[in-house]
């Protein structure tokens, strides 16, 4: 059988920049209907590589091999328009094509794009990147390369992005920090970490599993290595400076061994708890507040919310619902149209905006955070210096003395993260901090925040993030409408899903209790008896063939052939199971009689 020639082969890549080595001698390839996830730590050269792939950037040595003839569409981070184009005339430039006018309507309405003819110098840049997504997935290419495809995208965006990008046979090479997303999107994992590369077959939660095993075996080898090493060190230092032929073969095998025994593997971080943040029982009551952009965009209508000591809140909506107005509004940067905000005395607010701060580029970045504080007082006489914090947030020491021009975007997000914890706050609000930050850090600070002994508000899109801070959601439903919701995130959209399905339900067997209600009282025949308990048994058996496939599918074993049949068979019985659903309620109505 021939072997099949990967969409994407790279062999042997290195890329330096001056003495920074990214990445050495890196190999992997991406093959037809793949969807591979690349994930490493800021600053260790994912958006650079994508950059590479697609010919943006240059690269030291190596080979970079597409299949021929394969079309490739990269969504980049920060994509470049012509100010004076419309936004259709972005998307497309086949203003005559009707069906792929109809077709770029279709995907931009998804992506909450409205109004085609205005110029793209009008737009947000996050209007900008959705306009970039829609024209990279509308293109229709053979492999799609997206970096950070999730941000600006709100949470029903996300959603239907999901399900895009998961039907078919797509072919896909993405970076994101969104976990949620590789789990569901990704059958393959790839990590950029130490100059080199590690592939992991199977969804994000399998490469947790499988990474830990490989840090846990490289972690035990490290330390039978060290064993050796004391052992050929002193042989070297009594042997004389002439050696035979076998002692220089072992002098050459010790200097294996010690590049073995001073490898450094990333230490598991000591949990990071302060017991220096006091705050009062009065935090902040929201007294009837209401907001409005013009009679079309109501943000709060006579809302009032009493916020509780320690609560960790998520707020979650589309965009444009208010979100972040309303957390303007909190700190006083914005003023309610009508109501109060009546703050406790003892709040002190630490904000994170989505705007971030401009720094001084030439300054070190341990210089920007001992401008705050050279420590955190973190209670019981125990201090932390700013050095220890930054470290603390993966900033190494030979980091902590680089220049902040030189940091990667994902850098300085962490850095303007740094700067806000430094400052003690006891009440944090946090809108999008996930944006940019690595995964290795969102777990760092996941920890750190469930920790805090204050309180939290966070505005974010990201579900995994949400699920493990927050306890209770304030939900933006638009039109000045906020839900309250005694959950996380997961909870809330399996409320939402239940309470969907109830709908749908109650609205499919409306017309079945209206004939009931008009037909004589009759019933089940003989044979619709034996239907009805097949029917349940049937329903229990599809049921359970999914739950198989998508532990399957979930694995990392299944070759691309299987999982091609298991994508395809999935939707195949989701609509039997249906199907077979309706007939049930139908024959149940009349069983009830």
């Amino acid at each position: 059988m021939a072997s099949v020639i990967p969409y994407l082969d790279v062999q042997h890549l290195t890329k330096s920049f001056g003495a920074q080595v990214l990445f050495e001698d890196i190999s992997f390839s991406v093959s037809e209907g793949q969807k591979v996830g690349l994930v490493a730590r800021n600053g260790t050269g994912k958006s650079t590589l994508l950059s590479i792939l697609t010919g943006v950037e240059g690269y030291d040595s190596g080979e970079i091999i597409f299949r021929r003839g394969v079309r490739v569409g990269y969504l980049e981070q920060t994509p470049k328009f012509n100010d004076a184009d419309t936004v259709l005339d972005a998307c497309f430039n086949h203003a005559g094509d009707e069906e792929k006018i109809l077709k770029a309507k279709q995907v931009l309405t998804q992506l909450k794009v409205g109004d085609l003819s205005r110029t793209m110098g009008t737009l947000s840049g996050g209007q900008q990147r959705r306009v970039a997504l829609a024209n990279v997935l509308l293109t229709e290419p053979d492999m799609l390369i997206l970096d950070e495809p999730t941000n600006h995208l709100d949470l029903e965006m996300i959603e239907w992005l999901e399900g895009f990008l998961s039907r078919g046979n797509k072919t896909l090479l993405m970076v994101t920090h969104d976990r949620f997303f590789l789990d569901r999107v990704c059958s393959v994992i790839i990590e950029l970490d130490g100059k080199t590369v590690y592939t992991y077959r199977g969804n994000y939660s399998y490469y947790l599993e499988k990474r830990q095993e490989r840090i846990d075996n490289t972690r035990a080898e490290i330390a039978r290595a060290n064993n050796l090493y004391r052992k050929e060190l002193e042989w070297m230092r009594r042997m004389p400076q002439a050696r035979g032929h076998k002692a220089r073969y072992r002098e050459d095998a010790f200097y294996e061994l010690e590049k073995v025994a001073k490898q450094r593997i990333e230490e598991r971080q000591i949990r990071l708890k302060s017991k220096n943040i006091y705050i009062g029982s009065k935090i902040f009551e929201c007294q009837y507040i209401s907001k409005s952009w013009g009679p079309d965009n109501v943000i709060l209508k006579d809302f009032y919310y009493n916020f509780a000591r320690y609560e960790k809140m998520g707020i979650v909506g589309n965009n444009g619902t208010g979100k972040s107005t309303f957390v303007k509004m909190l700190l006083g940067l914005e003023k309610p149209d009508s109501g109060r905000f009546d703050i406790g005395s003892t709040v002190k607010f630490g904000y994170f905006s989505q705007e971030g701060i401009k720094f001084d580029q030439q300054k070190k970045v341990i210089d920007v955070v001992t401008e705050i504080a050279d420590y955190i007082d973190m209670g019981g006489g125990k201090h932390l210096s700013a050095s220890q914090f930054l470290q603390y947030f993966l900033f190494t020491p030979e980091q902590q003395h680089n220049y902040v021009y030189k940091l990667s975007g994902g850098e300085k997000r962490k850095l303007y993260l740094c700067t806000v914890l430094m400052k003690n706050p006891n009440f944090l609000v946090l809108d999008e901090p996930t944006n940019d930050l690595d995964i290795q850090t969102l777990q760092i600070f996941e920890e750190y925040l469930a920790d805090f002994p204050g309180c939290v508000i966070i505005v974010s899109h990201d579900r995994y993030f949400m699920d493990k801070v927050v306890d209770h959601l304030l939900v933006f439903n638009g039109g000045g409408e906020v839900q309250d919701f005694p959950g996380n995130y997961t909870q809330y959209r399996e409320w939402c899903s239940l309470k969907s399905k109830a709908d749908t339900i109650g609205a499919k067997r409306e017309p079945f209790v209206r004939e009931r209600r008009r037909a004589e009282r009759r019933r089940l025949s003989y044979k619709e008896k034996l239907e009805y308990a097949s029917l349940e048994k049937e329903i229990a058996e599809i049921e359970a063939e999914r739950k198989v496939l998508e532990e399957r599918l979930c694995s990392g074993t299944l070759s691309i052939e299987e999982l091609t049949a298991v994508s395809k068979r999935l939707p195949l019985l989701k609509e039997e199971q249906d199907e077979k659903e309706m007939r049930w309620l139908e024959l149940s109505e009349i069983a009830e009689q």
